[in-house]
C-alpha cells in the first residue's frame, strides 16, 4: 500500500566525532545574495503558535539548524519548503514570493527538500522512485536518466539502482531519500534529520556531501547532531519553543561554552547553555 508523499505534484502551482576548534577547519561562510530571507515569520497549527517571529537571512553555504524535539525545526523547514504558507511574516525564497502561484511553481523546480518522514511506494525500484521526483521538479526530460544516475552515484546506492524500496534498510532509504532531494540539482536544499540511519562512515560521507553543495548554493539541514554541525556547518541558529535564540558560526557556539553545562565537546556544552538560558 503506498504511503503518503510529502512533495508538490507536477501540476501544483499553488501550492565521527567533533576534533574540536584546534583540529576542525570551520566550513566557509555564507556568502552572496540572500537565497531565504524571512521577516517576522509565524506558524500556527490550529491554536498551538509553532514558529514566533522568525527573521533569518541566508545565502550560499550550509546553514545549521539545532534545536530539542519540538523546539519548531521541522515545521521552519516545511515552510521553507512550501509545504506550509506562513500565517504571518515576509518570506522569499531564491528570489521568489512563494505565496503566488507562478512564482512558487518556478521556485520549487530549484529546490530539494527532504522531510523527516518520506513516504514511499514499496514496490518501486530506487531509480524508479528517484526518476518520479525528478519528474515532480520538472527536469528536462533529456537529462533524466543522468540525473537520476548521478544523485544515485552521489549516495552510494549504485549497487541498488534496481532493488525494490521494500527490501531496503532505514539507513538505505534515508539515503534514496537524499538522493530525490538532489536529484535537480537544487539551489536551495533542504533536509530534516538526514543523517538519521546513516553509519558513522556513510555520515563522513554526507558531510561531504552538504559542503559540496554548500559551494555554490543554500543548504539548510536540521539536526540534533551537534557534532554534524560543527563538521559541515558554516552558520548555526539555535531554536528553543518555536524561536531563533542563537546565530552565528559553530565558533561562536563554541565560544559560549563557560564549563557549567552539559556535553563531551565545547561545542555541545556551548549549545547546552545556550538552550538553559533561554529556557530561564
Amino acid at each position: 500500500m503506498a504511503m503518503t508523499i510529502e512533495a508538490p505534484t507536477r501540476h501544483d502551482t499553488e501550492q565521527d566525532m567533533d576534533p574540536g576548534p584546534a583540529g576542525r577547519a570551520e566550513a566557509r561562510r555564507p556568502t552572496g545574495p540572500p537565497r531565504v530571507i524571512a521577516r517576522g515569520i509565524g506558524q500556527r497549527l490550529g491554536r498551538t503558535t509553532v514558529l514566533q517571529n522568525i527573521d533569518l537571512t541566508i545565502g550560499t553555504g550550509v546553514f545549521g539548524l539545532l534545536g530539542p524535539n519540538g523546539a519548531g525545526k521541522t515545521t521552519l523547514l516545511r515552510t521553507l519548503a512550501t509545504v506550509l504558507n506562513p500565517t504571518s511574516g515576509d518570506l522569499r525564497l531564491l528570489g521568489f514570493d512563494p505565496l503566488d502561484g507562478g512564482e512558487r511553481r518556478a521556485m520549487r523546480r530549484r529546490l530539494g527538500y527532504l522531510p523527516q518522514n518520506l513516504g514511499y511506494y514499496p514496490n518501486f525500484t530506487v531509480a524508479e522512485f528517484v526518476e518520479y521526483f525528478a519528474l515532480l521538479k520538472e527536469v528536462p526530460a533529456a537529462k533524466i536518466d543522468k540525473a537520476v544516475a548521478t544523485a544515485i552515484n552521489r549516495v552510494e546506492l549504485d549497487d541498488r539502482a534496481r532493488s525494490k524500496l521494500k527490501t531496503l534498510s532505514g539507513g538505505m532509504l534515508r539515503r534514496v531519500g537524499i538522493a530525490q532531494a538532489i536529484v535537480n540539482e537544487p539551489d536551495l536544499l533542504l533536509l530534516d534529520e538526514p543523517t538519521t540511519g546513516l553509519d558513522p562512515e556513510q555520515r563522513v560521507g554526507f558531510r561531504h556531501l552538504l559542503r559540496e553543495f554548500g559551494e555554490r548554493g543554500t543548504v539548510v539541514v536540521s539536526t540534533h547532531l551537534v557534532e554534524d554541525v560543527g563538521a559541515a556547518c558554516s552558520e548555526v541558529a539555535v531554536m528553543n519553543r518555536g524561536a531563533i535564540v542563537f546565530q552565528g558560526s559553530p565558533t561562536a557556539l563554541t565560544a559560549a561554552d563557560d564549563g557549567t553545562a552539559a556535553g563531551d565537546s565545547a561545542l555541545e556544552r556551548g549549545y547546552s547553555r545556550i538552550l538553559r538560558q533561554a529556557r530561564q
